[in-house]
């Protein structure tokens, strides 16, 4: 029987050598931190190694992290968790915030082009775009806002630069290769974290391009489909972070603030 999920594992590790330390941030700020905050070293080794992460690898991970102060280690018996250290668990409280926020809920009529401000998309030289509706930040020495009556097509290719439109291209990808498959709760939970891994990596390292723009911005609005594919595969993916599966030890119920990713 064929993996169903075999293309976006394959997309993962064929981008170069994969860093698992990073990948095994995606998986507690995912997965951990709305369950108490702690994972047992085996729940993480069998979850890894459905996307093809070999246990070896993720000592190795793990070691890396311990040794940078990022995350603590507890033994009991033989057994042993994970829990995030100060600055590694500030870093994912902060971008949560980002990598989870809400889609838009209406198209965008208006925009705000300011001088100055550092946020949103740069068009020029210190000049950026975003919707008028989006705080307005700190810095600004000029703004102009209403509706754009002409934007260039090649605007978001200009602006954005290679290494953003392939990410969004990688992104596409695995969105169409997770559609409406029937996955087990294990596969649920591993397709859930390639998708945020990919999904973080874009907007914490790229600025999102305000849907309603000609080009890359015409084209549906990415964060809304990984709000939807997400909120597809979260029942099972939570149902196994539950299960005691594999003779896993269950993992303390979701709090409340689980329900509010992507509004």
């Amino acid at each position: 029987m064929s993996d169903p999920l075999a293309p976006v594992i394959r997309n993962l590790h064929e981008e170069g050598r994969l860093r698992a330390w990073s990948l095994l941030m995606t998986v507690f700020g995912d997965s951990v931190q709305h369950r108490g905050g702690r994972i047992a070293t085996a729940r993480l080794r069998v979850l890894l190694e459905r996307v093809g992460v070999s246990s070896g690898t993720l000592r190795t991970a793990l070691s890396r992290l311990g040794q940078d102060g990022w995350v603590s280690s507890e033994r009991e018996g033989r057994s042993s968790s994970y829990t995030l250290n100060g600055a590694a668990l500030e870093a994912v409280e902060g971008a949560s915030q980002t990598i989870y926020a809400a889609p838009r809920a209406t198209p965008v009529r208006d925009w705000v082009m300011r001088l100055g401000g550092e946020t949103g998309l740069q068009i020029a030289p210190g000049v950026f775009l975003a919707p008028a509706d989006a705080p307005m930040p700190p810095g600004v020495r000029a703004a102009v806002t209403g509706p754009l009556t002409e934007v260039a097509p090649d605007l978001a290719e200009s602006v954005l630069g290679p290494d953003n439109l392939g990410a969004r291209a990688a992104l596409r990808a695995d969105l169409a290769a997770l559609q409406g498959l029937e996955l087990t709760p294990l596969e649920s939970a591993a397709a859930r974290t390639l998708l945020i891994h990919r999904w973080r990596r874009l907007v914490l390292r790229h600025p999102e391009l305000p849907p309603g723009l000609p080009g890359e911005g015409g084209a549906p609005d990415l964060r809304t489909e990984v709000a939807c594919l997400y909120r597809a595969l979260t029942p099972g993916a939570e149902a196994w972070l539950s299960s005691d599966a594999d003779g896993l030890d269950p993992m303390p119920a979701p709090d409340a603030a689980a329900a509010r990713r992507f509004g």
